[in-house]
């Protein structure tokens, strides 16, 4: 019975001296782009693929396209290009989850002096926050605000809410309920 528990112990400690700490996903930033969209933070298959909305469940990349946001359909594998097309890409958080909530307060505090320090500095047009909850983590919003353009500004740059894109986003369930939204940001940056 003992000689089990340290052979279990053992192969443990053999499978954590391979786990090796994932890089940091880098962010895809410019100067003034039209659009800088603002996720909570990577998802763990964000952070091994090493690209943006890399969950195969998570329609981001047809969002964009179909909401004419970019001129050709993009995977995540192609998240660097988005400057092409004037837009930029951060999150709240840098460090991945497998979900939002395992993210402390000290670290959403921190990411939100980050975040702002960010849009100073780059500008943007329009921040769109991707997902309602980091919206109102941000501004410290209360229940009842939902999608759309918002009265908020940052640093002059106008505020805009898409519903969060994951197929788990039981208030927006489908690809058009969500596809709603990211055209009316496409019309809301064109108010320039």
């Amino acid at each position: 019975m003992l000689w089990q528990r340290a052979r279990r112990v053992k192969r443990e400690s053999d499978e954590d001296a391979n786990i090796r700490p994932m890089p940091k996903l880098r962010d895809i930033l410019k100067p003034r782009p039209r659009i800088l969209f603002v996720g909570i933070n990577p998802s763990l298959r964000s952070e091994q693929m090493g690209h943006h909305f890399a969950s195969p469940g998570n329609p981001f990349w047809r969002l964009l396209f179909a909401a004419r946001l970019v001129p050709e359909m993009l995977t995540c594998e192609d998240d660097a290009r988005l400057v092409e097309f004037d837009l930029a890409l951060t999150n709240l958080c840098s460090r991945a989850t497998r979900s939002a909530a395992e993210l402390s307060t000290a670290e959403m505090i921190a990411g939100r002096e980050v975040l702002a320090r960010k849009i100073r500095r780059l500008r943007p047009r329009v921040v769109a926050f991707v997902g309602v909850s980091i919206y109102r983590r941000f501004f410290g919003v209360a229940q009842g605000q939902g999608a759309g353009p918002k009265k908020e500004q940052i640093f002059s740059a106008r505020v805009f809410v898409l519903p969060n894109p994951s197929g788990l986003n039981a208030s927006y369930p489908g690809f058009k309920d969500k596809l709603i939204w990211f055209e009316r940001l496409r019309e809301f940056a064109a108010l320039d």
